[in-house]
């Protein structure tokens, strides 16, 4: 696994921590690996999920930083969504 992926993980666990997200989201980082979100939080996995969000280490970076708009980078093409746009809009609320 990837020190990427581990921290993703890691920095995804603070910002999810209290929130409320059901439902399941994939984020899937070129070259790296895939980390879930779900009810429990973030972990290491590549299963089924109902949104996969696809970018490059860098943008995915600056998505969980703060420094990158998501909807931004969706428009930009830097972001590939993939599945439901609900659950994809719910998880940049609970990001940010």
């Amino acid at each position: 696994m990837s020190d990427v992926v581990q921290e993703a993980v890691k920095v995804l666990n603070e910002k999810m921590q209290g929130q409320d997200f059901s439902g399941t989201a994939k984020f899937e980082i070129e070259g790296e690996g895939s980390v879930i979100i779900d009810s429990d939080g973030a972990h290491v996995g590549d299963e089924d999920a109902d949104v996969t969000l696809t970018a490059d280490a860098e943008t995915f970076q600056g998505i969980i930083d703060g420094d990158t708009n998501p909807t931004s980078a969706f428009m930009t093409g830097k972001l590939k969504v993939d599945g439901d746009m609900g659950m994809a809009m719910k998880l940049a609320s609970a990001l940010a």
